[in-house]
């Protein structure tokens, strides 16, 4: 798959993911993808203060994206 193939899925997965973060007051936004294999985002709102983003990123966000793009090895928080 090539890059702008990956980074057009992840964009989709984040479109999923991103009502149920504004339903919470918080936002995602996609920062890079190095070597097609680690997708580095952005929480924002009450996402990045909230006891749980941790939980939600993995259990969440690294679930979606890997479900539309499987070689994606993991998904990395940047701080704010």
């Amino acid at each position: 798959m090539k890059s702008s193939e990956i980074k057009e899925k992840v964009l989709i997965a984040l479109g999923e993911i991103r009502p149920f973060l504004a339903s919470d007051g918080g936002d995602i936004s996609l920062v890079s993808i190095e070597d097609n294999k680690i997708v580095n985002v952005q929480l924002h709102g009450t996402c990045v203060s909230c006891s749980v983003n941790q939980m939600t990123l993995k259990q969440g966000v690294e679930m979606t994206i890997k479900k539309h793009v499987p070689q994606i090895e993991k998904v990395v928080s940047l701080g704010s």
